[in-house]
């Protein structure tokens, strides 16, 4: 009997997926830096019982409705804008998601991203390496307080909730805006909602959070950016597009925010000539937003076990709807 067929997009350990050899026919895409070409992501769709996606690779209306065989798509991310789950839905094709095992390592990232800009220290640490630190000055590289200044969080989900934590922690004001009130959160964090403009209007730092959607394409673009304190920080840990990056750049050019912490970007990779790469007040990173060994390899696994269970007839362990 012919084994049901996995495709992984990825080169991953074989230590990871040696398991599944038993029960499965497994393939995966030969380089772990670069992402599988469009027509071999295809092609091996068009034969895959089971596809294990990151979320680079597109997977679109026209590739599902010719993926006659397949029956779940795994992405190994908590966001799936990279996947039509829509058209999935209607070809009776799972598609399944890596929340919870990332939420901390997330919220690390994203309140080190605050830090990191507001005390300028990718700044401080290359004018060391440089050789430029000669004297010592009261105002040599002086950046923001933290401590005590009001924080927004757009987005009040799991690493919302873990973001918040970490910020009660530095004595910060922590409010957030959502699209249904967390009551609940609010009692357990000692934070309190606002209104959209309020907290664009009051925060010292306004971080982003939310998944891409219609909706929250462009959220922050010129409008709101002029909306924000002059001295305000804007942070960006959830998906590039749901800001407008020339917006934003024009924003820090003219001094309407103080600065901005990005990890990520419209188009990723950005190029070494992106305009806000030549900002000394923008720190930008490369989407490592879940990037530790520990959780990496816990999303791995979330993976394989969603598609394992789903391949043997089981139910999948994190489903998403349209």
């Amino acid at each position: 009997m012919t084994k049901p067929y996995i495709f992984i997009t990825r080169k991953i350990s074989e230590e990871l997926i040696a398991p599944l050899r038993e029960h499965f026919d497994v393939q995966m895409w030969e380089s772990e830096t670069t992402p599988v070409s469009k027509k071999v992501l295809e092609e091996e769709a068009l034969k895959a019982d089971g596809l294990l996606t990151m979320l680079t690779d597109q997977v679109d209306e026209e590739l599902l409705q010719r993926a006659s065989q397949l029956k779940i798509v795994a992405n190994m991310a908590v966001g799936y804008d990279n996947i039509d789950v829509k058209s999935a839905n209607k070809q009776n094709i799972i598609v399944t998601n890596t929340p919870d095992v990332l939420t901390d390592t997330t919220a690390d990232l994203a309140f080190s991203l605050l830090l990191t800009t507001a005390r300028r220290m990718i700044e401080a640490a290359e004018y060391v390496k440089k050789g430029e630190w000669e004297n010592w000055s009261p105002f040599l590289l002086a950046g923001t307080d933290v401590h005590h200044k009001k924080l927004g969080i757009v987005g009040m989900g799991r690493i919302g909730e873990a973001v918040a934590k970490r910020a009660k922690g530095f004595d910060m004001e922590v409010a957030y805006h959502n699209r249904s009130r967390k009551k609940d959160i609010e009692k357990k964090l000692s934070v309190h909602y606002e209104e959209w403009e309020e907290l664009i209007e009051t925060s010292d730092y306004v971080m982003c959070l939310v998944p891409l959607t219609s909706e929250t394409k462009h959220l922050f673009n010129t409008q709101v950016f002029q909306k924000m304190k002059n001295s305000a920080i804007f942070i960006n840990a959830s998906r590039g597009a749901t800001m407008n990056e020339e917006h934003l750049y024009h924003a820090l050019a003219a001094g309407e925010i103080k600065g901005a912490g990005l990890d990520v970007f419209e188009q990723e990779p950005i190029s070494s000539s992106h305009p806000l790469l030549s900002l000394r007040q923008v720190v930008c990173l490369p989407h490592i937003g879940s990037a530790s060994v520990e959780t990496r390899e816990a999303m791995l696994q979330l993976s394989l076990r969603n598609l394992k269970n789903v391949l043997l007839g089981e139910e999948p362990i994190t489903p998403v709807s349209s």
